[in-house]
């Protein structure tokens, strides 16, 4: 009868148990990137979106700070215009009616709009930029720089996130043609409607961004006159990059605030 060593049934024993203890802990790390990405990273980026939004909206309603009076505003009679003719401008040539002056151009990573979207519930910031730290993980749209601003003759462009980091547009895939989108600034609110949707292309596939949105795959969709027009990018499939999911609008409507 062979006899067993029990040293040997004990070390055998003892590897088991720690590579069973690598195996759960393994497990748990890879469950909390997991929850990290699909749940922290989202509920720190809304909650930075959601900030952003109200500090825009803050912002906007505040009153315009008035200029500093001109040396001579009190002269009296000898300060004003002679007859038939126009009172000067202050600086910058503006009215003197306490108005905004016009906004300047955003600054990369700015936040300086927002998107709000009806048909899947979303109100987010958008910045000046694509970055990723700066922007889109953050939780906003942002800009592709070189493309039109809200409401302007071009293609206004812009890309966000499909999942984690706040994925603002994760669900542009549900919007369909008659759809509103507003875009919100300082000084207007503009509305476009959706038109069209690029289900997928590849990600270098810039023509979906020109100025006349076009695709460079064949069959070629998108347009082909000049007009004002909105572009949303995010990624396709879910939880992957290899491709672009692209919705146009056009613009319908625009009002001052």
């Amino acid at each position: 009868m062979v006899q067993r060593d029990p040293r040997r049934g004990r070390l055998v024993a003892r590897g088991l148990w720690t590579g069973a203890e690598l195996v759960v802990t393994l497990g748990v790390v890879l469950l909390l990137l997991v929850a990290h990405q699909l749940w922290w990273t989202n509920r720190q980026a809304r909650a930075d979106a959601g900030r952003t939004v109200d500090r825009l909206e803050r912002e906007w309603e505040a009153p315009s700070a008035q200029p500093p009076e001109q040396p001579g505003a009190d002269a009296g009679p000898e300060a004003t215009a002679p007859s038939g003719g126009a009172a000067p401008s202050p600086a910058g040539g503006g009215p003197s009616t306490g108005q905004r002056p016009a906004a300047a151009k955003p600054v990369t990573d700015q936040a300086y709009a927002v998107i709000r979207i009806p048909r899947i519930s979303l109100t987010a910031p958008v910045a000046q930029g694509i970055g990723r730290s700066g922007v889109l993980d953050k939780g906003y749209a942002g800009h592709y720089p070189g493309t039109a601003q809200p409401g302007g003759r071009g293609n206004f462009a812009l890309a966000g996130h499909r999942n984690t980091h706040g994925e603002p547009f994760r669900y542009i895939n549900r919007l369909r043609a008659g759809d509103r989108i507003t875009v919100e600034t300082r000084d207007a609110v503009y509305t476009y409607t959706v038109d069209k949707t690029l289900a997928r292309t590849t990600p270098g596939d810039s023509g979906v961004v020109a100025a006349v949105p076009r695709s460079n795959i064949a069959p070629y969709p998108g347009y082909h006159r000049a007009g004002s027009y909105l572009t949303l990018t995010t990624c396709t499939p879910e939880f992957t990059s290899r491709y672009r999911l692209v919705v146009w609008g056009k613009l319908t409507g625009a009002r001052g605030r």
